[in-house]
């Protein structure tokens, strides 16, 4: 159970300072904690983003104020790939908006695209002039123009927003963000850590630096929160608390979101926080294109995987279409297909693991700004992983409100699995011949 004093720990202006620029930290500390307060004294526990953050507002005259700001941005997948990207407020995915039920809530839209635009308020129920559709539902915001939608909080549950004008285009580089609604009347069972997160995939061909939203499902690049493993923020929760995590789907494909260590609850989507009859124990949850989903769980000690469970969505920068040289003796080849290809980097003959070793070592840069295919390392040595994954790291002694990284899990004695032979033949196994 959170209690006021900590809400209001990780709420001021010290977590604002981190995710808000200066100049607005003064009139957000005043502002952003206004309409936390629900039913019964007890206080909504603050969404965190990962690798993002939240918009302050303004109250005026009992009306809840953001503003966004489409516009082109430069944008860091992970060290060693930039791409120009188009965002809102100076990032993709935007600021996630965060409200009450019952709010009035005005959201201002600054256009500083060259091109014309909207927003729509995905899941949210509202009237069909503020829905954000181009052409059906309104004008189309023009550059430099600013719109105004306003409207009553209808609802609560994990909603989302991106552009219903050249849909195609500017979801394809990267605008969209998080729209979190708490309920009213609070939360039954209460929740002591509020995660949330976008899936995205980008077709960034090696050596460019701009998403091609002309391709829609063989891509290079997936992604949480427009990151790629290992800068993807792990997931922190203390020992026994429960856990939420929000997971929203603008991609153009389907992803199963796996999570080790626990079963989790699924527990809600953008039709809100299901009864408890609906709840579902899962390891691995499908979330759909266009979806949102909440899981929730009690915080095991460890490091926890967490990432989508198709293998290719946790790689980078992969050769599509190229034949597969497993098992084949490759030497020399790939220096002579680099005379046509430069960066060209063929399978390992005996698997891709080795892959990141030679990226490691300097043997093969790849191509200018694309990421390896295999990246990060832990504890024991390289996690082999990119794209979709991070970690879920729950420590018995972090603080309430402590979202810094722990660090590596410093396993029990005896706990960890290791070598007990170096030998083929050890031991007597059962086998069988194939037929």
């Amino acid at each position: 159970m959170t209690s006021r004093r900590e809400f209001l720990t990780y709420t001021g202006a010290g977590a604002l300072a981190a995710t808000v620029a200066p100049s607005a930290i003064a009139e957000s500390v005043a502002t952003a904690s206004t309409g936390n307060l629900m039913s019964g004294n007890q206080l909504h526990v603050p969404v965190r983003t990962l690798n993002g953050w939240t918009l302050p507002y303004k109250m005026k005259n009992g009306v809840k104020e953001f503003h966004l700001v489409a516009e082109e941005i430069e944008h860091e997948f992970a060290p060693g790939s930039v791409a120009k990207c188009w965002g809102y407020n100076g990032t993709t995915p935007g600021p996630t908006l965060e409200a009450v039920e019952g709010d009035r809530i005005r959201i201002l839209v600054t256009n500083r695209l060259k091109e014309h635009t909207t927003i729509h308020w995905h899941g949210l129920l509202l009237p069909s002039g503020m829905d954000g559709v181009g052409g059906l539902t309104q004008k189309q915001i023009g550059p430099d123009e600013t719109y105004a939608y306003e409207f009553t909080l209808k609802q609560h549950g994990t909603q989302m927003y991106h552009p219903h004008a050249d849909e195609m285009t500017q979801m394809a580089v990267g605008m969209m963000g998080m729209f979190i609604i708490h309920p009213r009347d609070g939360e039954k069972m209460p929740i002591d850590r509020d995660y949330c997160f976008l899936t995205h995939n980008w077709a960034m061909h090696p050596g460019t630096y701009r998403p091609d939203p002309s391709v829609l499902q063989d891509f290079d690049l997936w992604t949480f929160n427009s990151k790629v493993f290992p800068e993807i923020d792990p997931v922190v929760a203390r020992t026994g608390e429960r856990v939420r995590v929000r997971i929203g789907n603008l991609s153009m494909w389907n992803h199963p979101i796996h999570m080790h260590g626990v079963q989790f609850w699924v527990t809600g989507s953008d039709g809100g926080r299901w009864p408890n009859s609906r709840w579902r124990s899962e390891t691995t949850e499908i979330v759909g294109v266009g979806q949102t989903r909440d899981i929730e769980f009690i915080a095991e000690p460890g490091d926890w995987a967490f990432h989508c469970h198709m293998s290719h969505h946790t790689m980078n920068a992969m050769g599509h279409g190229i034949p597969n040289t497993l098992g084949v003796d490759q030497s020399g080849i790939d220096k002579e297909i680099r005379n046509m290809l430069p960066g060209f980097m063929a399978m390992g003959e005996h698997g891709m693991a080795e892959h990141q070793d030679h990226v490691d070592m300097g043997h093969h840069q790849g191509p200018e700004n694309t990421l390896a295919m295999m990246t990060g390392k832990g504890p024991y040595g390289n996690i082999e992983m990119g794209g979709m994954f991070t970690t879920v790291k729950v420590r018995d002694n972090l603080k309430p409100g402590d979202y810094n990284d722990p660090g590596w899990y410093n396993a029990p004695k005896g706990t960890v699995a290791a070598r007990v032979s170096s030998d083929p033949n050890f031991g007597n196994p059962v086998r069988r011949k194939n037929t």
